[in-house]
């Protein structure tokens, strides 16, 4: 498709304004690591928070979404429980304000400040390095996989052609009498060809302006994005009555709540959607949202993983401003994410399904987002949207990248290597660690086709191996760093094996329905708490000292009497943190606040009126709730907290 000359006028104005912009402010990073890693501590915290919801905002999750709310209707609300997307209640509620108080740099230096600088408290960092890295490297695979398939529908050039990516084809495939289509996979290099030169545009910046690049481009690309959003929904709205509507969906499909089965019958209207529920493992839709919860809430009671969530956390000016950021990415978030999407998947409903049905069984329902735009989207307003899609990868990718150089240069070369090195040297290092992780993640997201599969391998797989140690770490004192490692090795190890190829793992003897992440969450879990308890009791605890340090200035609810008792024996006595039941009261309430913020913006451009009052009225209600019992009890640390003017750690915590 060409694009109008406004529309393309738009998209390369924006980018322009995203480069100077991300350019321009890049002379305060230079100052030294916390200022490249975390803005020096000084962003406010509604800067943070924009800029981290700017960066949840993703094309790829964009897709994937805007496929799950076609198929599965207002029940999809609950399917990305998968990520989870109610961890920013968790992070919210305790866990920012936990983290916060450390005052270190990254999740790698945090395990030293928990565990100490022995033998296993190295094991320990170096364990959460690899994970983090290989977290940036499929984040970054996932957000490339994205941007490609959009920008190839919609940019003008064949890329693939002028650059003559035809040659990656073998000649014996392109003429295959068979009848490959060479066509088609032209349009696959076309597609990755856009998303390697969309993300060194990005790069760009990212890698020259660090956290202050990142944090001041988002906050304008999530302006941009909400503008695009709500304009999006009123031209659906527009073009879409309630009875063409009701006319394309199955009984049920506005309805969110479900029983064992999911309850929608696709067989009349479009057949390929069951395949679709079948083959994705949730026709038993209550199982499913079981599998889901349980893993959601181990997940976030592991906090946050090694990524733009800690980064950002560990950026804000203090405990409870992390804790406010964290808040608003769900207030700012939803509404105008899910407005795009819901008009994207309305008019998909009305004027696409006749084009999957004539695909068949080989209906790519991720290609519903780039139909509704092309077709719908009006001149101008077509630039702005795709300024705003490009402005969600840009986000998207950038915290990762930032995030790379954090784990590399600060947690291994500066620890390690020359601890006292100029800090010029650090901030070229950490340009030359980001422009090989770009080209590393670009390399990988090459060997990609499928967002669906690769969501459920980073949200069942890659998360699910991150969960069990990291939730033990906050809530016992008795694991150690031999515990965590130990923990850490056996889930990356189950990770990595759930994301071969199924053939191969089949051919082996694994049960088809274990090949699924989110069925082998559970076995893979008690595995590495296995690994977790006998790593830590077989082995020396952690220094008493070290214990004594972190509980003070952290305070964790948990099982930690031993160290109480231990600071008691050296006249400091301290509170045990007796607040567990009202933040889980919290966090009962703040899921259900955060999910009707969800089901609301969907409601309402459905124009499902009694849905959007009964929303908004619960909104209402756990708003001014979690307004009483949460945010007006907020504060950075506990009121026997006395700081150790000595501990440059204690310090930069208080900063």
């Amino acid at each position: 498709m060409s694009l109008h000359p406004v529309d393309s006028l738009i998209i390369v104005a924006y980018i322009g304004l995203t480069l100077f912009l991300g350019l321009w402010i890049s002379n305060r990073a230079t100052k030294g690591l916390r200022s490249y890693f975390l803005g020096g501590n000084k962003l406010p915290w509604y800067a943070l928070g924009l800029s981290n919801a700017s960066g949840m905002f993703d094309v790829a999750g964009t897709m994937w979404i805007v496929s799950l709310l076609f198929v599965y209707g207002l029940k999809s609300i609950w399917i990305p429980w998968l990520w989870p997307v109610f961890n920013q209640i968790f992070l919210m509620v305790f866990l920012s304000i936990w983290m916060r108080r450390s005052g270190v740099m990254t999740g790698a230096e945090w395990i030293t400040f928990r565990f100490g600088d022995g033998p296993s408290a190295r094991l320990s960092h170096l364990i959460v390095v690899i994970f983090a890295l290989i977290m940036v490297l499929a984040y970054m695979a996932y957000g490339f996989l994205g941007i490609g398939k959009l920008a190839a529908q919609f940019l003008p050039l064949d890329l693939a052609s002028i650059l003559h990516l035809g040659v990656f084809i073998p000649a014996e495939v392109a003429a295959d009498p068979a009848g490959v289509d060479y066509a088609a996979a032209m349009g696959g290099l076309n597609e990755k060809a856009w998303g390697a030169f969309i993300v060194m545009l990005t790069a760009a910046y990212v890698i020259k302006g660090g956290m202050y690049s990142v944090v001041f481009t988002e906050v304008m690309q999530f302006a941009v994005m909400t503008v695009a959003s709500v304009g999006i929904a009123i031209v659906a709205m527009a073009h879409v009555s309630p009875e063409a509507l009701r006319a394309a969906i199955p009984e049920g499909w506005t309805n969110p709540f479900f029983g064992w089965k999911l309850g929608l019958d696709w067989s009349d209207l479009l057949p390929s959607a069951n395949d679709k529920i079948a083959n994705e493992g949730y026709s038993l839709f209550g199982i499913f949202f079981m599998l889901v919860l349980l893993k959601g809430v181990f997940t976030s009671l592991a906090g946050p993983a090694p990524n733009y969530d800690m980064q950002r956390i560990l950026s804000a000016r203090s405990p409870v401003e992390a804790a406010k950021m964290s808040g608003l990415v769900s207030l700012v978030l939803n509404f105008p994410r899910y407005m795009m999407i819901t008009g994207l998947t309305v008019l998909a409903l009305v004027y696409f399904s006749s084009d999957l049905r004539a695909m068949g069984s080989e209906a790519d329902y991720e290609a519903i987002l780039p139909f509704a735009l092309r077709e719908f989207i009006p001149v101008g307003l077509l630039g702005l949207s795709l300024a705003g899609l490009l402005a969600a990868f840009m986000s998207s990718f950038a915290a990762p990248l930032n995030a790379a150089p954090a784990y590399v240069v600060n947690d291994i070369y500066r620890k390690y290597m020359r601890p006292n090195a100029p800090e010029k040297v650090y901030l070229r290092l950490s340009y030359l660690v980001s422009i090989i992780f770009v080209l590393t993640g670009t390399c990988v997201g090459l060997f990609l086709s499928s967002i669906d599969n690769f969501v459920n391998w980073i949200t069942a797989g890659l998360y699910g191996g991150y969960t069990a140690a990291n939730v033990v770490k906050w809530y016992w004192w008795r694991m150690n760093g031999y515990g965590y490692f130990y923990g850490m090795l056996a889930g990356i190890a189950f990770a990595l094996i759930l994301g071969l190829p199924h053939a191969q793992l089949a051919a082996i003897g694994v049960p088809l329905w274990l090949l699924n992440p989110l069925n082998a969450f559970p076995f893979f879990f008690l595995a590495c708490i296995a690994a977790v308890v006998i790593g830590s009791l077989t082995t020396r605890p952690t220094d008493m000292s070290t214990l004594g340090k972190f509980y003070l200035r952290t305070r964790p609810w948990g099982f930690w009497k031993p160290v109480r008792e231990a600071l008691a024996a050296e006249g400091r006595t301290v509170s045990k943190n007796r607040d567990f039941g009202r933040d889980m009261v919290n966090v009962a309430v703040g899921i259900v606040w955060q999910t009707a913020l969800i089901a609301l913006p969907v409601f309402l451009v459905l124009r499902h009126w009694t849905g959007t009052v009964l929303s908004l009225l619960i909104v209402v209600v756990t708003a001014v709730f979690l307004k009483r019992n949460w945010y007006d009890r907020l504060q950075d640390y506990p009121e026997d907290f006395v700081p150790d003017t000595e501990s440059g750690v204690e310090g930069a915590a208080l900063s």
